[in-house]
């Protein structure tokens, strides 16, 4: 069992503070849920724990099985089993699909234990079937033309590839329509089990419908302010987040867009 640690992490973009003391433990074998309303610092969580050169770290450590994956590069914290699906993938040219994935795979491989051309495609011919995804994305460079949901489902067919010790999920749901959910959502539980942990981030309850966290996280003004079970987004759903600020008597203005 491998353990994820965030302890009082704060972290700034051009000098203003997001992240004003997050604290958050999960292990292999969970699913957790972080919700919380527009600029609360949800995607700041993510690219802080990757490493984004954007967001600067000013307190606050970042534990992967007691190693502080803040003192790592961007790829170390890749090679160290930390996977990050983010909104926006980069469209890169002159890679393909399959060369990237392959890469990424043997980049975490020892120097006489790399992934054979033969197992490499049977278990990417097996991915993309699980993720309705026609064969010759395979050999499309990366992200390049793709629209929002495959762009999506390559992410989470990468995650599939990889087999990331924890993943965090950065709104995977945004601009799907539900049969692309159903299938991004059955190739995350296809990843469910005691080796693999996930963070997802989403704003709505419907992902969550497919996806059954085993915790619910409720970030506001740059921290969490309530953790929970699977209940909670349900909560949530019936009541809104004015309705949590008003039970845990916060001080906190909610944009009203």
């Amino acid at each position: 069992m491998a353990v994820l640690e965030i302890k009082n992490l704060h972290a700034s973009i051009e000098d203003k503070e997001i992240l004003k003391g997050v604290n958050l433990t999960m292990k292999t074998g969970e699913i957790h849920a972080i919700m919380g309303p527009n600029g609360t610092g949800k995607s700041t969580l993510a690219a802080a724990i990757m490493g984004h050169p954007s967001y600067e770290v000013t307190e606050g450590e970042v534990l992967l099985d007691g190693e502080n994956l803040l003192e790592l590069d961007v790829d170390e914290r890749a090679r160290a089993g930390v996977f990050l699906a983010v909104q926006y993938p980069s469209e890169i040219a002159g890679i393909t699909n399959a060369e990237f994935m392959r890469a990424a795979i043997n980049s975490r491989r020892e120097e006489d234990d790399k992934i054979s051309v033969m197992e490499f495609i049977e278990k990417l011919d097996e991915k993309m079937a699980l993720l309705d995804m026609d064969e010759e994305m395979a050999e499309r460079y990366l992200n390049e033309g793709f629209s929002g949901g495959e762009k999506k489902r390559n992410e989470i067919l990468q995650l599939l590839m990889i087999e990331p010790t924890f993943a965090i999920l950065d709104e995977i749901d945004s601009g799907l329509d539900i049969d692309a959910l159903q299938v991004v959502s059955k190739g995350v539980n296809q990843m469910r089990g005691e080796g693999f942990g996930s963070l997802i981030i989403t704003h709505y309850q419907r992902l969550l419908n497919y996806i059954t966290p085993d915790v619910v996280h409720i970030m506001m003004d740059g921290r969490v302010v309530k953790t929970g079970g699977a209940e909670l987004a349900q909560q949530l759903e019936a009541e809104g987040y004015k309705g949590l600020v008003e039970e845990l008597g916060l001080d906190i203005e909610l944009d009203e867009d």
